[in-house]
């Protein structure tokens, strides 16, 4: 026990220290014009107000529109190269849907509400918020960093959940303030970021460019020696040497990599498809005014926790653990659900385990996950390899969003099975066939791979190589 406290304080002190003030900088820069966005814009209309009537249909079919327009524009462009130019020009997106929200009630037009929703969804669809933090942490903090963009999202949930409260804009006169704060957001990181560097390894790996790359990890590191970073990066880049970036089409048919291609799809669906994005709808929440509003504050200081403990125990650990945990609690859940109108205390019992579930999920596969597609993926399948993710995850929330209700009402409690069978795989999988990245260079990481997925086939043409050196010649 002291020795795990011990290691967590030697990961942890670095930033809560401010040894590197500029990449704290970064994390709460990027993260209010990335995925805080997303995080506002998917919560902000089910929060509880008085005028969820005036919402009504806007909600539902904006919603759609959110998942959806997220989910064809990555398939259509995937990540522009330029990590640190993609956040900054994405933020004129938001600034255009806001004004378009702002604009709406004066202008008396349900669809600038439509419209402003269609390009918060684009906006969410092209932020390269997690490949640009994940490239400008450290090695050793990477994974801390990585959690930051989920914490980004859950804050981003709590922020629109509390805002569009009665006491504050959730109101018919200023309804839509609430929904054009994106781009307040948007404004300060359009004015923010434009002083923080390029990504390193984009610079040294994607331009050639080594003076530009030194000059971003001296102004990141401060007075930290990172002349061992830039090792690891010269490593990458001779590896890598002649090799294009890969289309998202050429990754998928690339076997040489065909494990971080599975763990990519299994682990960002199992995410989606878990039932996080579902044990909110269910009748002991929704018959709670303020309920939603205690499940964001609940994701988020999960979020925190797991920033605070995935460079002790290691990503591979937290999803594992997480997502079997996750299991367990569904099960609970769904007895509980069922029996809940013959005991009447039974809807605390289930309120309490959809609070369980979500400290399940935010303090494992919402935090590790995340920035996996750049830890297990050198620089030409980067981009990507992000790309499929994001694919993944708004074809998964839009197909969730399409078909729970049908699910609820045909099988009622018993539709949380079918989350369960989605953590069980996902959990087994992270278990025997993902290896850890913690501390870990990409080329490290792909080498074990290597060893891990090498093992049988190399015993098995051993024992062939055997079996036919005993044969009679």
């Amino acid at each position: 026990m002291f020795s795990h406290l011990l290691c967590l304080t030697k990961h942890v002190l670095p930033l809560l220290q401010l040894d590197y003030p500029l990449v704290i900088a970064a994390i709460f820069i990027s993260g209010i014009g990335g995925t805080f966005q997303y995080g506002f814009s998917v919560s902000v209309m089910t929060s509880p107000s008085e005028v969820q009537p005036v919402f009504g249909e806007v909600a539902v079919v904006s919603n759609l529109v959110l998942h959806r327009v997220g989910r064809e524009i990555k398939e259509m462009f995937g990540f522009p190269s330029n990590r640190k130019r993609c956040l900054l020009l994405n933020n004129f997106v938001a600034i255009s849907g806001a004004l378009l929200m702002l604009l709406s009630k004066q202008a008396r037009s349900f669809e600038m509400i439509m419209v402003g929703r269609f390009l918060y969804g684009f906006n969410a669809g092209v932020s390269a918020h997690a490949m640009y933090m994940g490239e400008c942490a450290p090695v050793r903090l990477r994974g801390m960093v990585g959690v930051t963009v989920a914490t980004s999202t859950s804050f981003g949930k709590f922020v629109g959940q509390l805002l569009g409260i009665s006491e504050l804009l959730g109101t018919e006169d200023r309804w839509p303030w609430l929904l054009g704060f994106n781009g307040f957001t948007a404004l300060l990181q359009l004015a923010t970021l434009p002083f923080l560097p390029e990504s390193p390894s984009f610079l040294l790996l994607n331009r050639g460019d080594y003076q530009a790359c030194d000059q971003a990890l001296k102004r990141l590191r401060g007075n930290k020696d990172y002349t061992q970073e830039v090792d690891n990066i010269m490593k990458e880049k001779t590896a890598m040497q002649n090799v294009c970036s890969y289309s998202l089409l050429e990754f998928i048919r690339d076997k040489s990599v065909r494990w971080q291609l599975l763990t990519i799809i299994t682990t960002f669906v199992g995410m989606q498809m878990c039932g996080i994005n579902a044990v909110s709808y269910v009748p002991c929440i929704m018959s709670l005014s303020y309920a939603a509003l205690g499940t964001g504050l609940c994701e988020l200081i999960t979020s925190f926790a797991c920033f605070m403990i995935i460079e002790s125990m290691g990503r591979k650990a937290l999803i594992f653990r997480g997502f079997m945990n996750m299991s367990a609690t569904l099960v609970l859940l769904t007895i509980t659900l069922y029996l809940q109108s013959q005991v009447s205390w039974l809807p605390y019992c289930s309120m309490a385990l959809i609070l369980l579930f979500i400290l399940f999920f935010s303090s494992g596969p919402a935090g590790a996950i995340v920035s996996l597609p750049g830890e297990i993926l050198t620089q030409p399948l980067k981009s990507a390899g992000y790309t499929l993710a994001c694919i993944l995850s708004w074809t998964g929330l839009f197909t969730l969003g399409m078909v729970f209700p049908v699910i609820v009402e045909n099988l009622g409690p018993f539709c949380f099975l079918i989350f369960l069978v989605f953590c069980m795989v996902s959990g087994l999988f992270v278990r025997f066939n993902i290896p850890e990245t913690k501390n870990k260079t990409v080329l490290e990481v792909t080498a074990e791979f290597q060893r891990m997925h090498m093992k049988k086939s190399q015993i098995s043409k051993l024992v062939n190589d055997y079996d036919e050196s005993c044969l009679p010649s």
